[in-house]
């Protein structure tokens, strides 16, 4: 395998291995409907919505849900098509002075893609508690579910411009951390694997609850899938073993 050869392979897989290779995603990346993100020929994929645009009423409008997964969601895919395109033009061209500029593209939007597939999951109609090895896990690294609940909440809240709030975990301490994620894909961790996400960028929430965001957070509370978030959780644990 030449360079050439060797950079446009590394190009398309990097695209699918930008969590790492013992994520969720790479586990069930064929396997799980909304979790699929690429098809058989390495281009990127949206699956329809787990369930209708209504169906997190009232804490969060079917209004901002079309906008928020068509064109914002939607629109991350079709962003990260184009930068593996332009990635391999690059290459095919040898013209590598571009390349710096569409992997970081790629990184902000199949990033993205990846956040709101896992934030589509990770939501419900109705309200739930984390139990089992989930419960245990979080007593045992924030002491308790309120304490984590008051530490994701002001991270989500207090991000820096748009972003998210996460929970991970985190094989190499085989712990659960909370990170504050700016964008898509800065303030991360090496190895994280997310289960729950909180996505505060402003076209989440803004036809709702205004510039309110604490608000907005606040109300997630009500819709989080603390079985998804279980599930999640369960399969980070048994890829990692």
């Amino acid at each position: 395998m030449n360079r050439k050869e060797f950079l446009t392979t590394s190009a398309a897989l990097s695209a699918v291995s930008i969590l790492p290779t013992n994520s969720v995603f790479s586990q069930n990346i064929s396997e799980n409907g909304i979790e699929k993100l690429v098809d058989g020929n390495g281009n990127f994929i949206q699956q329809a919505l787990p369930y209708t645009e209504g169906f997190l009423e009232p804490f969060m409008d079917t209004e901002t849900m079309h906008l928020h997964y068509t064109f914002h969601h939607g629109g991350a895919v079709k962003g990260a098509n184009k930068d593996l395109q332009m990635i391999k033009k690059a290459l095919d061209e040898n013209n590598l002075e571009t390349v710096d500029y569409w992997t970081k593209k790629l990184s902000f939007h199949f990033s993205s893609h990846v956040l709101h597939s896992i934030f589509w999951t990770n939501l419900t109609n109705k309200k739930n508690d984390p139990t089992g090895d989930l419960l245990k896990r979080i007593e045992k690294n924030f002491g308790s579910y309120d304490r984590l609940k008051s530490l994701i909440a002001e991270t989500a809240k207090n991000v820096d411009g748009n972003g998210w709030g996460i929970l991970a975990y985190q094989p190499f301490s085989d712990s659960l951390t909370v990170l504050q994620c700016e964008n898509h894909e800065k303030l991360t961790q090496w190895g994280c694997i997310p289960i729950l996400v909180i996505d505060v960028w402003e076209h989440a929430y803004y036809l709702k609850y205004k510039n309110k965001r604490t608000d907005f957070v606040d109300s997630l509370f009500n819709i989080i899938n603390w079985d998804n978030v279980a599930q999640r959780l369960d399969i980070a644990l048994r890829i990692n073993k």
